[in-house]
């Protein structure tokens, strides 16, 4: 009888208590804002805003394959074409001991670690859009775990 008293009373004053608390409570959601406008001049930019971010490449079984990343931009020179390379030349997925090697493309052009124009000036002058592709070699059957790589292209204003 008294461990029936000892639980029916807490759940009881929890009950009466929750009820008046619930009168001033509050929920807070934080809203981070960002954005980022280009210049007018010169620009190569994502069209998506987290492209880049935490992208991942597919295994597909079937056929052994890693699915490509595909991302199209917003391009603009008023002063010229548009170059592009990979800094530190194409950088591959790497697991710590074994690595895959991946081909960078920007609008057809393959990327290297030498800049070369992807966009000609008269396209870039009034803006148009292009596409960035990255592909994987097929990895072999000694390759498995987690593979990553952070490269960095970077889009030069040529003359």
């Amino acid at each position: 009888m008294f461990k029936k008293i000892a639980i029916a009373v807490p759940v009881a004053l929890l009950a009466i208590s929750s009820s008046f608390v619930s009168a001033g409570e509050e929920s807070r959601s934080s809203i981070n804002i960002s954005a980022t406008i280009p210049s007018n001049i010169f620009h190569a930019q994502p069209r998506d805003p987290n492209f880049g971010k935490d992208e991942k490449m597919a295994y597909h079984l079937v056929d052994g394959t890693l699915s490509s990343l595909r991302a199209v931009y917003d391009v603009k020179h008023t002063g010229g074409a548009v170059g592009a390379y990979v800094e530190g030349g194409p950088q591959p997925l790497f697991n710590g001991s074994d690595s895959i090697a991946l081909t960078y493309t920007f609008n057809g052009v393959t990327l290297t670690e030498t800049s070369k124009e992807v966009v000609s000036a008269a396209v870039a002058l009034p803006g148009t859009q292009a596409e960035l592709v990255i592909a994987a070699a097929k990895p072999t059957a000694g390759n498995h775990g987690q593979y990553t790589a952070t490269p960095v292209v970077v889009f030069d204003a040529m003359p």
